[in-house]
């Protein structure tokens, strides 16, 4: 099937349309129906009726939007009426929930005289948070949106017009630094004079452009102020009309510094673009056919053709998702009363400057695996870079309080945060080992330190103040991958063919020499394997954890930090272990990664260093012992094991929170069946720590909830050491080298 019928597919499938209604509070029982409706929903009725404000108290209004249209310029399409742009519209309320998770109606209004539809869109203030107007042509939309934004006292936002403007606004503020330009002395050029430029127009002048270098053209040319004064242009397009000889686009772009394309496909020639300034700038924003194509313009000229499109095929997508989700988020969360200029360039700044960050794993796979770094061709965020949500969103928030435009003020900070545990409870989980890790970094050493992933690792961890890094590795070509890779930052690079590390050598013969390693054996593994270099330098002190492991089996990678450091003094076993997070929910996993078949007191001091490590992310351990069988219910050395280690635990004073077991993995966790059918447990709530009675049901167990539950998991994470040590997976993301980095850190804080 082509596009077309398998879009029609995907829409008509059942239930039909791409939105649904669920609720968020229990509805199972009498009682909860009482309280979500008669009588009970009598009391927040009152409470608003006496204080309008307290609706966002009791009712979901603060994080509603609504989308609203009549359907009169649907991109790509025209006119096609409102209900013929529902689609659209709850299109665009899946943008809100997936990039934001805001809430929406889609409102489709037959109407299109602009008095009428904005007396409409205010009888509905008292529903929404916020309103998004959508799809409207010009000049009415221009009408509409003022209107609205005098009467209302909630957000009143025409994406048409200012997303655009907001996202090519960020490109734009790059585009000029990489070109070495200053905005106030670039020359623009608009190819197209509709909401959506007018809208782009002032908001460059909002970042520091000049009115007067602003040139703008429609279907008869330049808009010159002969034509405005001969009523040849509305008063819209009246703004931009500047004294200069009438002519037309080719005519204005001559000497250009920039190119904006709002219009139509194909309009622009290679020999256009050639007549622009030195190293110009670009935006060819016509969907789905830009005004010049990528290739095209790139080829026209030697320099530096800094280009931007509307498409997701070239590089420099100006995509309106990278702002609305997260403007509204925004608003929303500081109440504001609208949506100001001093919000839309806060806006573009964020996103200007996220793009000149590194960019996370997952964003490079869904681009093809090919590089992205700050430059010509990657001038703006990707939209699916999750960052966007915490770096933009607060952005806006702050510019709402200074500007005056929000209700309550918020801890930005703190918002950020709780942004970031809106994209996972792992990423809430992480923050809360991050923020301990930031109030003593600790030197962490990285094994594979000339790899890329460990660079980057190394660079967030020093940039966002989380460990000192020190990299194992050939200093030269660490340095040249760091610059390659446009990091701004000296690392710590421990080399071992170039420094004096004979004291590692000796220290190592030491350690090893009843082990069957002579001293020129062990001077070749310090020289030759950064494993055992890093272990021997936390073993000294010189740091204070290692990370190794992405490029190495995990039982290669484990051998060298068990054989030169070892496990704590009062702990026998090392064990690996993932945190698994759920939506509302949060398991710690053990042992996934060490122990093949332990005995009774294995699994005993497991679930001791478990509870420990669930500690660290602020979790009060619960522990079950798992096994097919409930507290006696199958008797074999299988079962028994995991009973006798329940007791060892329960008899041990040292032991401060509660275990039970033996048990079957659904007993753990379901309050239910715990409690319903054992009442004797000595688990008060379900189990937060299961430990599995061997390595394979553990690693078995952990990848069936990840894979098939919707788990995120994060470690493995090994406990028991003597001092702080985790062994990456293979192929581990830049962010999952950093998590570790900062559990390793409050390891080493714990010391």
């Amino acid at each position: 099937m082509g596009l077309d019928e398998d879009a029609l597919e995907y829409h008509r499938t059942d239930p039909p349309g791409k939105l649904e209604i669920s609720t968020t509070k229990p509805t199972n029982t009498q009682r909860d129906l009482s309280l979500a409706y008669s009588p009970g929903v009598a009391a927040p009725c009152m409470e608003i009726h006496e204080d309008e404000t307290d609706a966002y108290t009791y009712t979901a209004k603060g994080n509603l939007v609504g989308v609203v249209s009549n359907g009169s310029a649907v991109l790509g399409l025209g006119d096609i009426g409102a209900q013929a742009s529902k689609p659209v519209m709850e299109g665009k309320g899946v943008l809100f929930k997936r990039f934001a998770d805001i809430d929406v109606f889609d409102v489709e209004l037959d109407e299109d005289d602009p008095e009428k539809f904005a007396a409409a869109v205010k009888m509905m203030e008292p529903t929404f948070g916020g309103v998004n107007l959508e799809d409207i042509k010009a000049p009415e939309c221009f009408e509409i949106e003022e209107r609205l934004r005098e009467t209302m006292s909630i957000p009143v936002f025409h994406d048409d017009q200012h997303g655009t403007a907001i996202i090519s606004g960020a490109a734009l503020l790059n585009a000029a630094d990489i070109a070495g330009k200053d905005l106030e002395d670039l020359e623009i050029v608009f190819s197209g004079a509709g909401a959506s430029a007018i809208a782009t127009a002032r908001f460059y002048v909002s970042l520091g452009c000049r009115r007067e270098n602003i040139t703008m053209c429609d279907s008869s040319g330049i808009i010159t102020e002969a034509r405005a004064a001969a009523g040849d242009v509305n008063e819209y397009k009246r703004e931009f009309a500047r004294d200069v000889p009438e002519g037309d686009l080719a005519d204005a772009m001559a000497g250009a510094d920039v190119f904006v394309g709002l219009s139509i496909g194909g309009i622009v020639d290679q020999e256009m673009v050639r007549s622009m300034a030195d190293d110009p700038i670009v935006f060819a924003m016509a969907n789905p056919d830009p005004e010049i194509g990528y290739e095209e313009a790139k080829a026209a000229r030697d320099d530096t053709v800094i280009m931007a499109t509307g498409r997701s095929d070239y590089p420099n997508q100006v995509n309106n998702v990278l702002g609305f989700p997260f403007i509204f988020r925004g608003a929303l969360d500081v109440r504001a009363t609208e949506i100001n200029e001093a919000m839309k360039v806060a806006c573009a700044e964020a996103l200007a400057d996220l793009a000149r960050q590194d960019v996370p794993d997952a964003v490079v796979k869904a681009y093809g695996d090919q590089p992205i770094q700050f430059g010509p061709d990657y001038i703006i965020p990707k939209p699916v870079d999750p960052r966007v949500l915490f770096t933009v969103a607060p952005a806006v928030a702050k510019a709402a309080i200074d500007s005056g435009a929000a209700r309550v003020e918020i801890n930005v900070d703190v918002y950020e945060e709780e942004l970031e545990a809106r994209l996972g409870k792992s990423r809430e989980m992480m923050r809360v080992v991050l923020n301990k890790a930031k109030s003593e970094p600790k030197r962490v050493a990285l094994a594979e330190g000339d790899d890329e992933k460990m660079i980057r690792a190394a660079y967030q961890m020093q940039e966002q103040g989380i460990a000192q890094p020190v990299l194992i590795g050939d200093e030269s070509e660490v340095k040249r991958t760091a610059a390659n890779l446009g990091l701004d930052f000296t690392p710590e690079v421990a080399d071992p063919f170039a420094g004096d590390y004979d004291e590692y050598a000796d220290r190592l013969y030491e350690l090893r020499r009843r082990k069957g390693i002579t001293r020129s054996e062990a001077e070749e593994l310090v020289r030759r394997d950064t494993n055992y270099f890093g272990s021997v330098m936390v073993e000294r002190g010189d740091a204070d954890a290692l990370l190794t492991g992405l490029t190495h089996h995990y039982p290669s990678a484990l051998r060298p930090p068990l054989q030169v450091i070892g496990t704590a003094p009062d702990v026998e076993y090392a064990a690996g272990v993932y945190m698994l997070t759920f939506k509302n929910r949060v398991i710690f996993v053990a042992d996934a990664t060490v122990n093949q078949s332990p005995d009774e007191e294995v699994l005993a001091e497991v679930t001791k260093q478990t509870g420990k490590l669930a500690r660290r992310f602020n979790v009060e351990p619960r522990a079950a012992l798992l096994s097919y069988s409930n507290f006696g219910s199958v008797d074999n050395e299988g079962t028994r094991k995991p009973r006798r280690a329940a007791a060892m635990l329960q008899d041990d004073p040292t032991v401060d929170f509660t275990v039970d077991g033996e048990m079957q993995a659904d007993t753990a966790v379901v309050e239910e069946i715990l409690h319903g059918t054992y009442e004797f447990t000595d688990l008060e709530e379900p189990a937060n720590v299961l430990v599995f009675p061997n390595l394979e049901a553990g690693n078995i167990g952990y990848k069936l909830l990840q894979r098939l539950g919707g788990a995120e998991a994060i470690g493995p994470m090994l406990v028991g050491m003597d001092k702080p040590v985790h062994v990456l997976q293979r192929g581990d993301e830049v962010k999952d080298i950093v998590n570790l980095a900062g559990v390793a850190v409050v390891d080493a804080q714990q010391e």
